[in-house]
């Protein structure tokens, strides 16, 4: 590690160790004596010491320990975990549950010393701890601040949660490797937004898919070509044409044109996919998009996008048969439906001004002069005629936007005295000044939310509400009223998230906050049996997401009711997610609004595929695991943790049995029949869907079972026994999901309290608590007014206390 690297480290460590990051778990002393009231100690005693006390305790839980210090987190977290086994009824042991007043009156106690120990903390601390960037928030902000396009958040490592977000400041800690880890990102940052190099030269060509590589040398007849075309007959994927002939010298946007049609099909039109990336194996490639090529005539797609240096362009029809369909008539013979390629056009990299933007945004007008070095004979950096002056100058133009507020010549200072020690030591002007840029991109000025207790100031609030909506820095309109002192006013406020809510930068919103509240970041963590779900595809995974954010997206820009989180007449699919769905009517890649008729059982998130795909596994579907996440996510009302030691029910694919079955076994347990009955009504409802979210009325199943017929072919599952989604919730029978939804709409307010919560700890980075109960009941108050719109939800939530304050 070079000498700057360790002082830039070492500073680091020193700035963020005076950043708090959350509460140490403080042990409480072995031989305290149990300062608690006299009907806490003697329900212990009575109760619980007989088994949780002495050298062995039962369990490893020593509840002899105890004190009233709710204030200490170990102290704390076994109070609270007696309490829910309390509640639950596992503990005392069966035959041994104490009288239902004494447990109410310990509960009492031990809340009230937790609101209390929560109160003195908030008074010292704030309401929330402080937070830093987390991954996306950090690209995010890095883009906009130098104005590149670049990925930053691979280099970091993955951020935890808390409360089920990654904005929660007791999630964020700090290390070596993730301070390492900054260092490396910055100085990927400013090589990408500094010009060292002459301007790029623009090329722009035309290529023929017949010139590629894979189409001379293919042993396969699964291409024909025309006059005017590359046809290709088979969406596998080792058929795919990657564009070769364009392999790009330099990183920056490029203008790509494909002229495409599809032929052979009857006059619908043929989609197809686009891909970026090296296109080599072990490589990272991403999806630019699905396009719909028409049957009529051939059409122009342009898209602009970043491409990397040696990247390339990969096309792939979607939909089609096998290469062996193909290949047993010839593709000169096949009558099939295939896509016409005629051309793709490739023009770049594209710049607005040279040198670029960003470099602009760090060094203004500076001059450059040549610098050659022995591999780079034209490389050119900038200098200056007053070095320190203007190198203060940088310094504090870019502190500004970093920081996020107004900064002054004290707070520049020690990044101005490690640039003036690097030009003492004949440093050039450029590189003295990257390494005090640099440490601006490693302050905690730059990396953490620097709140103070109490009432937010105007540059803390444009801070919290940019990263609550944008997941990036405050543009220039909040930053200019936050200097005026103005942001905090209602009626800035309420037009401040307006503005930004109507803007195409709140896609970060709905992606983040739904990705996390509904825990569709990881659709990817399982992969669905191809034997039991051979229909499920990237395409398919591709527009559940989409369907998500867009519904999510329209119910804030109409203000819908919170209602439709669980019952909606309307969703958005494409052809394929329309086929899934079993709705008519709707061809192509693109997504639209559909209505969706009640026969369906559609409506709402509760029903959309995404949502029983990250509630499922790969092979099958658990009641209990979808009830769990129905009672969390949707109704605001998480069931506590199972006992330790007892195991989870896993369904039989071989359909011998059905988890109902299973799980009649389990209820009928006493210490697990208390959280069941809450637990799994909701997830037995949500059985008449599958692992990827298609509708059943049996299960499928390797092994036992009649044999399945798909298109005229037996399929590699069998149908197992039928789905008995009926159950009892809160006193009120349901046949199936669509009499499930009934009950849960009679509780909107319900529904609009479970949303606030999520909305509060995303934006805040912490969860309400008991002590937040009367604001988040002023959050939803307000928005009965409007039927709970989730747009007046947001608004409310920016102008509680909760949000205006730390």
């Amino acid at each position: 590690m070079t000498s700057v690297r360790l002082l830039l480290v070492a500073a680091l460590a020193l700035a963020l160790s005076a950043v708090g990051h959350g509460e140490p778990p403080a042990p409480v002393p072995k031989d305290a004596p149990l300062p608690l009231d006299a009907s806490a100690k003697t329900f212990l005693q009575v109760n619980c010491l007989a088994c949780h006390s002495g050298a062995k305790p039962k369990g490893g839980v020593a509840l002899d320990k105890l004190t009233a210090d709710l204030s200490n987190k170990s102290n704390r977290d076994v109070w609270l975990a007696a309490l829910e086994q309390l509640k639950a009824g596992t503990m005392p042991p069966d035959g041994k549950e104490p009288p239902a007043k004494d447990a109410a009156a310990l509960n009492e106690w031990v809340h009230k010393r937790l609101e209390a120990a929560e109160a003195e903390r908030r008074a010292k601390q704030g309401r929330s701890t402080a937070r830093r960037l987390n991954r996306v928030e950090y690209e995010n902000t890095v883009r906009d601040l130098l104005g590149i396009d670049v990925e930053l958040k691979e280099l970091l490592p993955p951020d935890a949660t808390a409360n089920g977000f990654d904005t929660s400041g007791d999630a964020h800690h700090v290390s070596q490797f993730l301070m390492e880890s900054y260092l490396e990102a910055a100085d990927k940052a400013l090589n990408f937004a500094i010009a060292n190099n002459p301007k790029p030269p623009v090329v722009k060509k035309r290529y023929s898919l017949k010139d590629e590589r894979i189409v001379k040398i293919s042993t396969e007849s699964v291409y024909r070509q025309t006059d005017d075309a590359l046809i290709m007959f088979s969406s596998s994927g080792w058929n795919a044409i990657t564009v070769g002939q364009f392999y790009p010298p330099d990183r920056g946007k490029y203008r790509v044109r494909i002229s495409a049609q599809a032929v052979q099909s009857d006059g619908k039109p043929v989609a197809f996919r686009v891909d970026g990336g090296p296109m080599l194996m072990g490589t990272k490639n991403y999806l630019v998009g699905y396009f719909d090529a028409p049957a009529n005539a051939p059409k122009v797609f342009e898209f602009v996008d970043h491409f990397e240096a040696r990247n390339h362009i990969r096309i792939l029809p979607y939909g089609l048969v096998s290469a062996q369909t193909v290949t047993k008539v010839g593709a000169e013979k096949y009558t099939g439906v295939g896509l016409a390629v005629q051309w793709v056009e490739v023009e770049g990299p594209i710049f607005d001004t040279w040198p670029p933007e960003s470099h602009r945004r760090i060094f203004g007008a500076l001059p450059q002069v040549p610098a050659p070095v022995f591999n780079n004979r034209a490389r050119v950096e900038v200098t200056s005629k007053e070095p320190a002056a203007d190198a203060a100058t940088v310094l504090k133009r870019f502190a500004t936007r970093a920081f996020r507020r107004a900064v002054t010549d004290d707070d520049i200072k020690p990044y101005l005295e490690i640039v003036k020690k690097r030009l003492a030591d004949k440093y050039s002007f450029e590189a003295a000044v990257r390494v005090g840029l640099k440490g601006i991109l490693v302050s905690p000025e730059f990396l953490f939310l620097r709140e103070k207790i109490g009432k937010l100031d105007d540059f803390a609030l444009a801070s919290r509400l940019s990263y609550f909506l944008w997941s990036t820095m405050p543009d220039d309109e909040l930053m200019k009223l936050a200097t005026a002192g103005t942001l905090s006013q209602p009626a800035a406020l309420r037009g401040q998230v307006e503005r930004m809510l109507n803007s195409p930068k709140a896609r970060q919103f709905t992606e983040n906050f739904v990705g996390q509240w509904l825990n569709l970041r990881e659709i990817d963590f399982t992969a669905p049996d191809f034997r039991l779900y051979p229909e499920f595809d990237e395409a398919l995974k591709v527009a559940m997401l989409d369907e998500a954010h867009l519904f999510f997206g329209e119910l804030l820009k109409s203000d819908l009711s919170v209602s439709h989180v669980v019952a909606s007449d309307f969703t958005f699919a494409n052809g394929r997610l329309a086929k899934h769905y079993g709705i008519s009517g709707v061809f192509g890649m693109e997504m639209r609004r559909v209505k969706l008729p009640p026969e369906l059982h559609r409506g709402g998130f509760l029903t959309m595929a995404a949502v029983l795909k990250v509630s499922a596994n790969g092979t099958n579907t658990s009641p209990v695991v979808r009830g769990a996440y129905v009672l969390d996510r949707i109704l605001g009302t998480p069931p506590a943790p199972p006992p330790a030691g007892v195991p989870a029910v896993e369904p039989d694919i071989r359909g011998a049995t059905t988890i109902r079955d299973q799980l009649a076994k389990h209820r009928s347990t006493p210490s697990c029949n208390t959280c069941h009955t809450k637990i799994d009504p909701p997830g037995f409802a949500l059985e008449s869907f599958d692992v990827i979210g298609g509708w059943r009325e049996h299960y499928r199943s390797i092994g036992n079972g009649k044999p399945v017929f798909v298109e005229g072919r037996r399929a590699m599952y069998s149908e197992g026994k039928k789905i008995d989604p009926a159950d009892t919730f809160n006193g009120e029978k349901f046949a199936n999901v669509d009499t499930l939804r009934t009950i849960l709409l009679k509780d909107k307010e319900q529904l609009a309290r479970a949303l606030a919560e999520k909305l509060v700890t995303y934006s805040t980075g912490a969860a309400p608590t008991a002590l937040d109960r009367a604001e988040v009941e002023a959050i939803v108050k307000a928005a009965r007014a409007k039927d709970y719109g989730v747009r007046t939800l947001v608004h409310e939530v920016v102008q509680s206390k909760l949000f205006l304050q730390k």
